[in-house]
């Protein structure tokens, strides 16, 4: 949205609408500097609550921040630690090499429907005849598998998150898995994906749509960044399979933390997962933001002993060529895959891990059968209680015809290690 300065002048002291009577409120100037020779593009701008410095009357607004060029950038406030209060300011934006660019942050009464460039979908039903309907969050107990209560209770067998580029999907009925979507435009795909026009779920997104549709074969992998643990030299799978009746973990929680235009949080917490005479509780977190083929994910495990090693899948299913082990910098390293491993061998598509080299203790392969199988596992040191982040990379022909070559998709994934790795400096200005 642009705005001429003039315009732009007169609307902030209305806060963002010159039409409407609103409260009037200060604003506030900051500048973000690229600290990186690179360009930067949708690069993430997170600005925390205790370095902006709220005044009586803006607890509870809305913020609009805006350019010096009268540019309205798109920005949310987000409950990271779901104490009920916002910690954080999140918006993205364009910066060139070492350029410094200035913003102004006004409040508002009214919140700005900006387009979205991220979504969350989850929805659930309680019964084999109930509709499914959206939900902000679920618990499933050990005993509330499909297999056991004899229906799928979920859309999309869990939560699908996305953003412009790509898409995704959880399988919380147990598996634990992540799956991949592939999409063909940046809008949001259908809220209806996964169920029929009576509120049924209904395993429609395995044909081609506008939008795109399911493309990973993931079996009794964990799919695509996908969490297990290695416990006395054995992959332990964090869940079941599809066949089993009672699950592993005695508790199993999801939540939508944010769901913004610009940001998407979700978490999911195991509780009491027993596995080799053991107990374990697990958090997840994964974060999207627009303009990247991926998504963030992190790890912490509460019960370790000290003998384990935290283990993250890439399913290794219809591919047949080489894994890629490639170091970038002095702080990632990627495991990447690229062949026609979309169903039946259809398209090109490559997958990657972007790990932290510091955790990164090599890889190994699951068995080729069994409860977790066909992957490959990257092994990571992991503490108690201490999270560990990664990112989960997908590039689908379909998405951008150049993926199909697996050295401009390899280029793609060290360039975006550069674009995560850059940092940006924010200063309040006035």
């Amino acid at each position: 949205m642009k705005h001429s300065f003039w315009l732009l002048s007169s609307c902030i002291l209305t806060v963002y609408s010159c039409g409407q009577a609103e409260k009037e409120q200060a604003s506030l100037d900051f500048s973000v500097q690229n600290e990186s020779t690179i360009l930067l593009t949708d690069k993430p701008v997170t600005i925390n609550r205790s370095d902006l410095p709220l005044k009586d009357g803006e607890e509870g607004l809305y913020p609009i921040v805006i350019s010096s060029e009268g540019d309205t950038i798109p920005a949310q406030l987000d409950d990271t630690d779901a104490d009920g209060n916002w910690d954080e300011l999140f918006m993205v934006a364009d910066f060139a090499a070492n350029e410094k660019r200035d913003f102004q942050l006004v409040w508002s009464e009214k919140e700005v429907d900006f387009p979205k460039r991220t979504s969350v979908r989850f929805g659930k039903r309680e019964g084999a005849d109930i509709p499914v309907h959206p939900a902000l969050s679920d618990t499933l107990p050990a005993d509330g598998l499909p297999k056991s209560v004899g229906y799928q209770p979920y859309q999309t067998d869990g939560p699908s998150w996305e953003n412009d580029k790509v898409g995704f999907r959880h399988y919380f009925d147990g598996r634990n898995a992540k799956d991949l979507f592939g999409k063909k435009t940046s809008q949001m795909s259908p809220e209806d994906v996964g169920i029929n026009s009576e509120g049924a779920v209904e395993d429609n997104y395995h044909v081609m749509e506008d939008w795109g549709r399911d493309i990973l074969a993931v079996g009794n992998s964990v799919g695509l960044g996908g969490v297990a643990l290695m416990v006395e030299g054995e992959p332990a799978r964090l869940g079941v399979t599809v066949n089993d009746s009672i699950n592993n973990v005695e508790e199993s929680i999801f939540q939508i933390v944010e769901e913004g235009p610009v940001r998407s949080i979700i978490q999911y917490d195991y509780h009491n997962w027993q596995t080799h005479n053991r107990s374990y509780d697990v958090r997840e977190v994964s974060t999207i933001w627009p303009g990247m083929s991926a998504y963030k994910n992190a790890v912490s495990v509460k019960g370790i002993r000290g003998d384990e090693n935290l283990l993250i899948g890439l399913v290794n299913i219809n591919n047949d060529q080489e894994l890629s082990e490639i170091e970038v910098d002095d702080d990632w390293v990627v495991l990447l895959t690229h062949d026609q491993q979309t169903y039946e061998k259809q398209w090109w598509l490559g997958m990657a891990l972007i790990l932290p080299k510091a955790a990164y203790q090599g890889y190994t392969e699951a068995p080729k059968e069994g409860p977790l199988s066909n992957s490959y596992l990257a092994k990571l040191s992991v503490e108690e209680n201490k999270a560990v982040e990664y990112y989960a990379v997908a590039g689908w022909e379909l998405s951008d015809e150049q993926f199909a070559d697996r050295d401009y998709f390899t280029n793609y994934v060290n360039s975006l290690v550069e674009q995560l790795d850059a940092e940006v400096k924010f200063t309040l200005t006035k």
